[in-house]
């Protein structure tokens, strides 16, 4: 279990963290999310007395990480992969914080398998990608078999089969009673892979809750409805007030369709029946984590793009005469 307090942190008159305080429960895994400069890597910072918060802090299983007297075997973390001697390699690299904290060779070689390093055990780690030093990471992580596991972005560097590799085994470790913080961009793996979310922004909570809960809350809802009476259905919808968005999407083999805000599934399921009108779709319709987030973080974006304008028509130049368009 983690609690965070009222955890606080300035830079000179910027305030990275403010008064931020959530739970992490254990046998779950918990997405740390927030846009860029939200905070969540100071805030793991000062959770791990990287950082010293200049009010409140966290706490590990009721006990701050200072105290912890071998925090390897409690408290397993991975901040930056890239903090590596690259002239060891990695069977070494593992073996020198096994050492150093009393764990068996033995444990090393069972973390090297488990991140799919064996292999690569032998070769320098100025050598190993951002991937393979993300996999080391979490090897040195695990060696200690820790029951609190905090990751930022641990997918990073990793190609697709790394990724649902990491995704797994974090649902592994949380189905083992751990508890399991990861911080994270990639929002289509969050959706797969957390079960409790902890949003931030500019350094201030901004929600807390299941996946679920958030989407439901923050998402765009929608009912979709394909007929071959489609208008029948669609007219009466727009008079009863609600937006009816018509589909471009039509084919031989598809109803034509619209999409419907206003209106309950319910609701135009018994309009199409008082109606007389076939339904081939009636379908209730929900925005992503991605649409979920955006909206709920849109006041807290540091950075703020902006769609690119179409570009120029390139200037016309007269025809000369040795143009193939050029008159005969």
């Amino acid at each position: 279990m983690i609690e965070v307090r009222g955890l606080t942190k300035r830079f000179g008159r910027t305030v990275a963290v403010n008064d931020l305080s959530f739970d992490v429960r254990p046998g779950r895994v918990t997405g740390f999310l927030g846009p860029n400069g939200s905070g969540k890597s100071t805030s793991m910072r000062c959770m791990l007395a990287l950082d010293r918060p200049d009010a409140g802090g966290a706490l590990f299983d009721g006990r701050a990480y200072g105290t912890i007297h071998d925090p390897l075997f409690e408290v397993g973390a991975l901040l930056d992969a890239g903090y590596v001697h690259p002239g060891r390699n990695g069977r070494n690299h593992l073996r020198t914080i096994a050492a150093s904290n009393g764990i068996k060779d033995a444990r090393v070689d069972e973390v090297l398998a488990l991140v799919g390093l064996t292999d690569a055990a032998k070769r320098r780690v100025g050598q190993y990608s951002l991937g393979m030093r993300q996999r080391l990471g979490l090897a040195s992580v695990l060696l200690g078999d820790p029951n609190v596991i905090i990751l930022d972005e641990p997918a990073n560097g990793l190609d697709p089969e790394g990724i649902r590799w990491i995704r797994d085994v974090l649902t592994h470790l949380a189905g083992q009673g751990k508890t399991v913080l990861v911080s994270s961009h990639l929002l289509s793996e969050m959706a797969q892979m957390a079960d409790d979310l902890v949003i931030i922004g500019m350094g201030q909570l901004i929600q807390t809750g299941t996946v679920d809960e958030f989407v439901a809350r923050n998402a765009r809802h929608w009912v979709r409805v394909r007929s071959p009476q489609i208008a029948a259905i669609a007219d009466p919808l727009r008079a009863g007030g609600a937006t009816v968005t018509v589909l471009d999407d039509a084919g031989a083999n598809i109803a034509p369709g619209i999409d419907v805000i206003g209106s309950t599934a319910a609701e135009i399921g018994e309009l199409a029946a008082r109606h007389n009108v076939i339904l081939h779709e009636l379908a209730p319709q929900q925005g992503s984590l991605e649409d979920a987030f955006l909206e709920a973080t849109a006041g807290a974006q540091e950075y703020r793009s902006v769609a690119p304008a179409s570009p120029p028509p390139p200037p016309h130049v007269p025809a000369q005469p040795n143009d193939w368009s050029a008159p005969s």
